[in-house]
């Protein structure tokens, strides 16, 4: 494996990270009736977040 494809699979992993703190930062900023009529309840947020990185 060469430098270059390890450096590139580090990037995408820091990227997805970034991606799913996002995500749950912004979950987490809903109160829990905006999360209820997009059918989350708060247990489930870092779950969601992590699904949608897939």
């Amino acid at each position: 494996m060469s430098i270059s494809t390890i450096a590139s699979n580090i990037r995408s992993s820091v990227e997805r990270y970034r991606n799913y703190r996002r995500a749950v930062r912004e979950l987490s900023e809903l109160d829990d009736r905006q999360l209820c009529d997009i059918g989350l309840v708060r247990s489930r947020i870092e779950e969601v977040a992590r699904g949608a990185l897939h």
